[in-house]
């Protein structure tokens, strides 16, 4: 066993026994709201199958430590060492690069296979905030369509056995001055406006591209796109690990795999509150661990994606074999979310032990999509949730942005939520499938919510299963 295999065996064990606390919902009352720990037996006999098959990356065990080979880490931009250290550890076959405690300014930072990027506690990573440095363009996925863009800020594509790991910081170096406008008018930003150089011509152009098949190669929208590039991204890569690190002020999505098969993110924490600053965002990857992790977000935590439309389709690899537990969710549009890019499919994904509150998360469970993105979605199994504050608390809706103006009506089916604890939301459901293709096999098994302002709507849903479930201590009885 490498020493980062044993290091990761060794945490891994411990976070099984954490239980997870957020600010606002006390240690005891979790303890009290949650059922003993339910085996693996039923559809969830497949969660050990899923974590068996996921292999940690393999990393050689030599350093290529950044101060030895000339940083300072008091500040100054430090580029040069991060390329050489790839370099070496390219030339090597593998290693591991070391950020020393201290602070280094950078433009991207690309990875290859073999290689751990480990920044050790103290040390702190900033991206210098200056589009131009995130060229030439790469092949990269936004918004669920392939593209050639801004490079992602750390990026590795086509490598096998990468990690990126530490107690370090990693800040993004997006605010309301760099990167974050170009969303266009926006609740983050007080002097945002649609006005100036914004995404949205080249977003639009993006998915005229994507319908009309024009081929990835040719799809530019890098310089002068407005396009914003997320903060991690490994694309195409096999054996995966994030662990440990604090990941803040992302340009876009924060850490967002695609196309990956074992994939682990543990005890990592996500602080971003930008326009579209989701937490992690697993895009038709395959055989994914998402574990001991703190989101505390300006969009979606977790939001699972498999591409977007005709480009969905044409790629067409679900997101499967998803387990997620340990977390907690803080600020966000949603804690767990499957959409909306989701025209390839999502499957096999297992929820449990997590906790959510906060007086700005939206949305406890959600998925979302439309009958442009279509997508077949079952097999989604969410149980002991711990939920202290939310808006809404369970959300199915084919009625996002387009609504019903396609021609790929979403396929949804087998979802449970068992053991679900909700001490305050202003509205319980929102869940509304088609009348011609209903949301089938939905499934709410011995939970209940304290405190809702309303039941809110269940339309559109057959083989609706509700058993001891209360709201506003009474029992829930679907009309």
């Amino acid at each position: 066993m490498t020493g980062l295999n044993r290091r990761v065996f060794l945490q891994s064990m411990m976070a099984a026994a954490v239980v997870p606390v957020i600010s606002g919902l006390p240690a005891q009352a979790l303890a009290m709201s949650r059922p003993p720990r339910a085996q693996y037996n039923g559809p969830w006999a497949k969660v050990p199958e899923i974590l068996s098959s996921i292999r940690l990356p393999s990393i050689p065990a030599r350093d290529f430590n950044l101060k030895a080979l000339g940083a300072r880490g008091e500040g100054e931009d430090a580029s040069e060492y991060f390329a050489a250290a790839v370099e070496a550890s390219r030339r090597a076959g593998g290693g591991r690069i070391v950020v020393p405690a201290g602070r280094y300014r950078t433009g991207p930072i690309h990875l290859v296979s073999n290689t751990e990027l480990h920044l050790e506690e103290g040390a702190e990573i900033h991206f210098v905030p200056d589009p131009g440095r995130y060229l030439p363009a790469v092949k990269t996925r936004w918004e669920g369509l392939e593209m050639m863009g801004y490079s992602p800020l750390i990026y590795a594509h086509k490598a096998d056995n990468v990690a990126l790991t530490g107690k370090g910081l990693i800040d993004g170096g997006a605010d309301c001055d760099t990167w974050w406008p170009w969303k266009g008018a926006n609740g983050k930003c007080a002097n945002s406006s649609n006005e100036g150089d914004t995404q949205h011509p080249a977003r639009k152009a993006l998915m005229d591209d994507a319908e009309s098949g024009v081929p990835v190669a040719e799809r530019l929208y890098a310089d002068g796109s407005f396009l914003r590039p997320p903060l991690v991204q490994f694309y195409e890569c096999n054996n995966v690990l994030i662990e440990g690190v604090t990941l803040e002020n992302s340009p876009f999505w924060v850490i967002h795999p695609v196309l990956c098969e074992s994939l682990t993110v543990r005890n990592v924490t996500t602080r971003s509150h930008g326009p579209n600053s989701d937490g992690c965002d697993p895009e038709s990857c395959r055989n994914v661990l998402i574990e001991g992790c703190l989101f505390d977000n300006g969009d979606d935590c977790i939001a699972i994606k498999s591409g977007r439309n005709a480009d969905g389709r044409r790629v067409n690899v679900p997101t499967e074999n998803v387990v997620v537990r340990n977390c907690q969710m803080r600020d966000g549009h949603g804690g767990l979310v499957l959409g909306s890019e989701i025209s390839g499919g999502v499957r096999n994904v297992f929820m449990e032990d997590c906790v959510m509150s906060s007086p700005n998360l939206d949305r406890g469970l959600r998925i979302k999509t439309n009958a442009m993105r279509g997508g077949e979605i079952h097999d989604i199994y969410v149980r002991n949730l711990t939920i202290g504050q939310v808006k809404d608390v369970i959300v199915i809706n084919f009625f996002y942005e387009e609504g019903d103006k396609g021609s790929f009506d979403p396929n949804v089916y087998n979802i449970q939520v068992e053991n679900l604890v909700c001490e305050q939301a202003n509205r319980a459901f929102h869940i509304r499938g088609f009348e011609r293709a209903p949301i089938r096999g939905l499934q709410i098994f011995n939970s209940r919510i304290d405190q809702a302002g309303s039941v809110g709507v269940i339309e559109a849903v057959s083989g609706l299963t509700v058993d001891n479930v209360s709201i506003n201590g009474q029992a829930f009885k679907p009309g």
